[in-house]
């Protein structure tokens, strides 16, 4: 366990935050998310290997597996970005993809692996289905074949390399395997892709095993995607109040700003206070995490999720609101990141069970 960091951010950090957020209004506006969402692997590779040049799937990764060598606070800072610009880019499931390898691959997979990842070169998916009525029954492996299938899986289809957990192992599968079969699902947020891993006597050969339980694996996964897609649900909703401020300082109505009625001032003051508690607690979130404090990740991390998905999903809808009937077209980007912030509510549990979660830590 290292010491957790300040709450500010650093000069190094400030400026890893300006040249992401330059580089994807340059490079991935709106035009281009529209046009991105609409294709068939919801992303373009080119961005990819650009994102690759400036380190960003490196971020984790030790230097000795060709990474940057930095910790997860400095990918907390691209994640706020990415949300802020609803970046298409399969980052989440290959940050999930990159801390179970970091946390139980064998010394092998991690240097077969993890250069690859540090290069743009694999892209790694977490078959780990979504909490909920949803849920299926995980796949099961028994004399070295794989059988199954897990839905929702996050930008399965543009993955390399897939982290797969049953009921008695967890083990790393190539989706272009015999056996397995990768279909797109139909979901409201078009600019992040999920798809259903279906698996067919696949062989999992004992080198594909890694080192930790089934059950360390998934909560590792989900405990870095929730903490991730807190920080980027702050941004996204610090983007939403951007709009919603700036509309609301330029509509007029009745010969006077819509901004100076008390309704819409007081609601966009509201919340600006809603995204600084965000901000903070999902800030906290990555700082526990990249302390590796198990202890404070067992509060910071339910705390997060459930209060900035709560936050986002409400600011963009208050967003759409004060655009008024502009807001509910197809043409207008509100309804973009309302997509967004709604689907990442529930990636990884609902802000419900989340609350509950950090209840029993707290043994409430």
């Amino acid at each position: 366990m290292t010491e957790i960091q300040s709450l500010t951010l650093t000069e190094e950090q400030q400026a890893l935050r300006d040249i992401a957020r330059t580089f994807l209004a340059d490079r991935l506006g709106p035009d281009v998310v529209r046009e991105l969402m609409a294709g068939e692997v919801g992303f373009d590779p080119a961005h990819w290997a650009e994102v690759a040049g400036m380190g960003w799937q490196a971020m984790v990764v030790p230097e000795e597996h060709g990474g940057a060598g930095y910790g997860w606070t400095e990918l907390a800072v691209l994640f706020e970005e990415a949300g802020r610009a609803i970046a298409p880019l399969p980052l989440l499931s290959t940050a999930m993809g990159t801390a179970v390898l970091l946390s139980s691959g064998t010394d092998a997979q991690r240097a077969e692996h993890l250069p690859a990842i540090a290069a743009g070169e694999r892209r790694v998916a977490v078959a780990v289905d979504v909490p909920g009525a949803d849920a299926q029954p995980a796949p099961t492996l028994r004399d070295g074949r794989l059988d199954g299938r897990v839905r929702h899986v996050v930008e399965g289809a543009a993955a390399d390399l897939v982290v797969v957990a049953t009921p008695d192992a967890a083990v790393l599968v190539d989706p272009a395997a015999d056996g397995v079969e990768v279909t797109a699902m139909e979901v409201l947020d078009l600019t992040r892709p999920q798809a259903e891993l279906s698996f067919d006597a696949v062989v999992v050969d004992d080198d594909a095993h890694l080192a930790g339980s089934p059950a360390e694996v998934v909560d590792r996964a989900r405990t870095v995607g929730a903490t991730l897609v807190a920080n980027e649900q702050v941004g996204t909703a610090a983007a939403v109040h951007e709009m919603a401020v700036e509309y609301a300082r330029t509509r007029t109505q009745f010969g006077r700003a819509i901004g100076s009625f008390q309704a819409i001032k007081h609601l966009l003051a509201d919340d600006l206070v809603a995204l600084e508690a965000a901000r903070s607690v999902a800030w906290h979130a990555a700082r526990a995490l990249a302390a590796d404090d198990a202890d404070e990740i067992a509060v910071a991390t339910p705390m997060a999720a459930s209060l900035c998905n709560e936050v986002a999903a409400k600011l963009a809808a208050d967003t759409i609101q004060v655009h008024g009937g502009i807001g509910f077209t197809w043409e207008h980007d509100a309804h973009l990141y309302f997509k967004r912030a709604s689907s990442s509510r529930l990636l990884f549990g609902t802000p419900k069970a989340w609350r509950a979660r950090l209840a029993d830590t707290l043994g409430l």
